[in-house]
């Protein structure tokens, strides 16, 4: 649902939708139809049901929001890479990306409008924190990216915008349709979630129990650094933060990754290369480094010899790292920034 009671189709549980088609008198086959075409074929669009009587059609788009959100604007990179902005039903936009590689698809998924969490060098939070995207607006935007690449993705991320365990009620909802074979049916293996380090929301998703891959946004190997580069308000103890996915491998039997900004200046010499490793090390987990692309702030990226030395240093010392494919964009490259570029221009133009 969203504030005006008018419920997505996208998301509607096996049970809404045989309650539907009893409230129109229709049979039980009808709502096995629908679901079929939404989970089975990935179209959300009534009129595109094309073995459903007309009036059965009218009847879904006048009931439900089917879909509510649209691509309001495209950009894409040389490699093939698609960044969409997706207006909502009330005009806010996210952002969700689609990476092609030659062996897969990835879609790079929203869970919020705007984010809470505010790291200081992230243009996904400069605007703050809007509103919780719903279950069905989440799964939306999957249906309108595969719609836009024309096929379903192999891997799907959250680390689009927003900190989706604050959205917890609405984001494990969209998990679990995403990963249950009655609904999209993906392996839990196939679904990244990505994470501020939000302590309780962690633990949370450890409960639900699936082989969901967990990345925690570290940026930094102590305290005093990260306290730099992310607010207070939603910051935890680096120590907590490890305890927690420490919790979540265990319990859902997943090495974790530490995604790992590198900002100049700030976070990139070779003696914190050396305690990061180490602390993936006595972790068990994966480090990602993640070159700063220029967004907010007065951040900025370390010039190339700089992040193969730390990269080098990390590798030495034993540690398994990558550094994340840099995609060609020369407009809106870093996470947020085109949401934020279009909101700048609807300031100026007021």
């Amino acid at each position: 649902m969203n504030e005006t009671g008018k419920p997505f189709l996208a998301g509607a549980s096996h049970e809404e939708l045989t309650a539907f088609c009893a409230a129109k008198q229709l049979p039980a086959f009808r709502a096995r139809q629908i679901a079929r075409w939404l989970y089975g074929k990935w179209t959300v669009e009534p009129e595109k049901m094309s073995n459903l009587p007309d009036p059965l059609r009218r009847d879904l788009a006048d009931f439900f929001r089917a879909p509510a959100s649209r691509v309001a604007d495209k950009v894409v990179a040389p490699d093939g890479t698609a960044k969409l902005r997706i207006e909502l039903y009330d005009r806010e936009s996210i952002e969700t990306v689609l990476i092609p590689t030659p062996e897969r698809l990835t879609f790079c998924l929203s869970t919020q409008v705007g984010c809470p969490v505010g790291c200081r060098f992230c243009a996904s939070g400069e605007h703050g924190l809007i509103r919780n995207l719903t279950t069905g607006e989440i799964l939306e935007e999957l249906l309108l990216s595969s719609r836009e690449a024309g096929q379903k993705p192999d891997n799907i991320v959250f680390m689009g915008i927003g900190e989706g365990l604050l959205n917890f009620a609405e984001f494990s909802r969209a998990l679990e349709m995403l990963s249950s074979p009655d609904y999209f049916g993906f392996a839990p293996r196939r679904i990244t979630v990505s994470s501020s380090g939000y302590v309780p929301g962690i633990r949370k998703l450890a409960e639900m129990k699936k082989e969901f891959n967990l990345a925690i946004s570290l940026h930094a190997v102590d305290d005093e650094m990260r306290a730099k580069l992310i607010p207070d308000a939603l910051r935890y103890p680096i120590a907590e933060i490890l305890d927690a996915a420490d919790f979540y491998c265990e319990t859902a039997g997943r090495q974790y990754t530490l995604e790992y900004t590198m900002i100049a200046g700030v976070n990139d010499s070779v003696e914190t290369a050396k305690k990061l490793a180490a602390i993936a090390r006595k972790h068990h987990a994966k480090i990602n480094l993640i070159p700063l692309n220029q967004a907010a702030g007065d951040f900025r990226r370390p010039d190339r010899k700089t992040i193969e030395a730390f990269e080098t240093e990390i590798s030495s010392a034993g540690a398994r790292v990558t550094r994340r494919v840099e995609r060609g964009f020369k407009r809106g490259a870093a996470c947020g920034q085109l949401r934020s570029e279009s909101l700048k221009k609807e300031e100026k133009d007021v």
